[in-house]
């Protein structure tokens, strides 16, 4: 996690938001951690599946990105369908969720660890570049969203912000303990 000496995390610099350079902060302090928890991970098991219908923690490291872009759009007025431009992989290239008794889907197949890393790498750029000019009045703005369905949602880009930092955090814990669960098994 986060250095135990520190009592902070600074803010990042370049950023119109105060609250916004703090919560980008707060992913790059979560990356950091990841990327240590992960410093050893091998390509089997990027790729191991409890059984299944279970998510590889390839597909959540896919899925983490995918899911920073896709908010990070909405947010800020983007189109989610640029996704693939971004990323080079579509919303639904993470094969989740998968069905009951599903596999990992092919366009993960092959994918190690720097690939990864990469796409994480591409995400956040984007997130930056795409938070770093909203101004600090309008972070509380609410957004409307209209659903495939036809219901609309509303919420503020605070709460968009707030939803990726613990969405990374919740995968975050779920790809530690797939990484126990690997280890007690081979």
């Amino acid at each position: 996690m986060s250095n135990p000496n520190r009592t902070a995390i600074d803010r990042l610099p370049g950023f119109q938001s105060a609250e916004v350079a703090s919560f980008l902060a707060q992913f790059d302090d979560q990356s950091a951690a990841l990327a240590r928890a992960l410093k050893d991970i091998t390509p089997e098991e990027l790729g191991w599946q409890p059984r299944p219908g279970m998510n590889t923690i390839g597909m959540l490291l896919a899925h983490l990105a995918i899911v920073e872009v896709w908010w990070s759009a909405i947010g800020t007025g983007r189109k989610t369908e640029d996704l693939p431009a971004v990323l080079g992989i579509g919303e639904d290239d993470d094969g989740m969720p998968l069905a009951p008794g599903g596999l990992p889907p092919t366009t993960l197949a092959g994918f190690e660890r720097g690939d990864f890393d990469r796409l994480l790498a591409k995400a956040r750029q984007f997130v930056k570049e795409a938070w770093e000019s909203v101004p600090e009045s309008a972070v509380e703005e609410e957004i409307q969203r209209t659903r495939a369905d036809g219901t609309q949602r509303a919420f503020t880009r605070r709460w968009i912000l707030y939803h990726i930092l613990e969405h990374f955090a919740g995968h975050f814990g779920q790809i530690r303990l797939q990484r126990h669960l690997y280890q007690a098994e081979n």
